[in-house]
């Protein structure tokens, strides 16, 4: 099968779709009326490629070619996968069916990215309604790997089968529907969630914001890692999901919600929740659930974290308000003596598949370290506006003794040297009195103008003189210029 993908409709979706093909490796026709579909598109792509190659711990494939038709039939030639995202009116659909089978190869697969046609609607009046499935993404659909794959008796098992190799090639997870229905599954959620949602709004209970805010800080946390029925068989204890359905079932019968068409809660029903509840998650204990989960978030938040957004950022002024390492030069308690720049937990997503902290956390925590002598030193976001920094020039790290998760971390930097373009640092880290590591880093100032070696200016060369002339009197740390290898 050759790979070459035809996307008949450039908007956010058809866009996005051209970008997950693109970048593993397949050929992308493009079809779209809008004289801005080339724009929209090379926009999506910039936002693509930005991404989604960093999801991967290799290299993607070679980025396939793109082009642009005038035409649908044009743009289907020789595409053995076809993907339609038009507006979703049933007749336009239809008829853009009818012309693309006309001129596609018969053994071309013909995806719809429809969020609420079921198949049996789209295939009706088409010539070949066996060649036509839904696969319904998520946007961005080049990061999101959810595709609602739904097809019909209409639909030939090889094609069916054709359709996962395709999207699971692509980096997708196909979601086979066991029957066809409006809207699939997923939309059906987030349907009753939005309904939901303009109730409270139209009743004066919350805001838009205080209604994300109870997605984004709560559930959908959770969501995000184990979906529904995982995250409630560990809400139900070590009896399990039984336990959870039999104690918190009948709250379906109080008026809690607008959307009150609840399925009656037989023994039938239970069983059935129970058992498949027990096929995907039986295999672990809650126990060990729960620390898949915790270890899951704290992933999740960890990364939100570093973007200073949703829940991440409460973290964030969490760290500000707990405090505990000096602001300004002003606030280090002995200027004479190595300056605390870093004091905290090891957390678990920085250990190994030895248990212990990861060598490239050694690094991070280092860096760490050095950019907060670098802000006592006048190097702080306000200089770096201006135009000045400090680039590190060379590391060498002393791995001495290894830490696990959890291990309250500490590092003091010594400066070495402090003038002209260079900060050379010596940076020791500890667990109490047990050291575990020294980073050696030099550094040079840079303008970021020209991005090359600058002197800085007295906000920061005076501080730094201070700092210099204040650890002039400290001893050569041990290991300070030393090389690999060499004791």
């Amino acid at each position: 099968m050759t790979k070459t993908a035809a996307i008949i409709g450039g908007g956010v979706i058809g866009g996005g779709w051209a970008a997950r093909f693109l970048l593993m490796g397949w050929d992308v026709r493009v079809f779209d009326p809008d004289p801005e579909a080339e724009r929209k598109i090379s926009e999506v792509l910039a936002n693509a490629r930005a991404s989604l190659p960093g999801l991967a711990d290799v290299a993607l494939p070679a980025e396939g070619r793109l082009s642009y038709h005038d035409t649908m039939s044009d743009a289907v030639a020789g595409a053995s996968w076809i993907q339609e995202s038009v507006p979703e009116r049933l007749e336009l659909k239809r008829k853009v069916y009818q012309t693309l089978q006309e001129h596609c190869a018969e053994d071309a697969i013909l995806g719809s990215s429809t969020s609420g046609f079921k198949p049996s609607e789209l295939q009706n009046c088409a010539s070949r309604p066996g060649q036509i499935v839904v696969t319904h993404p998520f946007n961005p659909v080049y990061l999101l790997p959810l595709i609602e794959l739904v097809t019909t008796e209409a639909n030939p098992a090889h094609v069916v089968d054709q359709a996962k190799v395709v999207l699971l090639g692509i980096g997708c997870h196909p979601l086979h529907l066991r029957r066809e229905i409006d809207a699939h599954i997923a939309d059906r959620f987030l349907e009753a969630v939005w309904r939901e949602a303009l109730w409270l709004i139209k009743d004066g209970i919350a805001s838009t914001e205080e209604i994300d805010d109870a997605i984004r800080y709560g559930f959908g946390l959770r969501w995000a890692q184990m979906g529904l029925f995982e995250t409630y068989r560990i809400a139900g204890g070590e009896a399990g999901m039984r336990h959870f359905v039999e104690q918190f079932g009948p709250c379906l019968s109080w008026p809690w919600t607008k959307l009150m068409d609840v399925p009656e809660l037989t023994d039938e029903l239970i069983d059935m929740i129970a058992d498949q509840s027990d096929a995907q998650s039986g295999a672990h204990s809650i126990r060990q659930l729960e620390r898949i989960r915790d270890t899951n978030l704290v992933s999740i938040l960890r990364g939100l974290k570093a973007q200073d957004w949703g829940a991440g950022k409460l973290l964030n002024a969490q760290d500000r308000r707990i405090g505990g390492l000096p602001a300004t030069l002003d606030e280090v308690a002995d200027l004479a003596a190595p300056i605390l720049v870093v004091d905290r937990a090891v957390p678990l997503d920085w250990t190994d598949y030895n248990g212990h902290m990861n060598e490239a956390r050694y690094l991070q925590a280092f860096g760490d370290a050095t950019d907060r002598f670098m802000m006592l030193a006048g190097c702080d976001a306000d200089y770096i506006a201006s135009g000045g920094s400090y680039f590190t020039a060379e590391t060498h790290i002393r791995h001495i003794d290894e830490v696990r998760a959890g291990a309250r971390i500490r590092v003091v930097s010594q400066c070495l040297l402090g003038e002209g373009k260079k900060l050379h640092l010596f940076h020791r880290m500890y667990e109490g009195d047990r050291l575990l590591a020294t980073g050696e880093h030099m550094l040079i100032h840079v303008s970021l103008e020209t991005r090359k070696a600058s002197i800085p200016d007295d906000r920061v060369a005076v501080p730094l003189a201070r700092i210099a002339a204040a650890h002039a009197g400290l001893s050569r740390p041990e290991g300070a210029g030393a090389a690999v290898g060499v004791r």
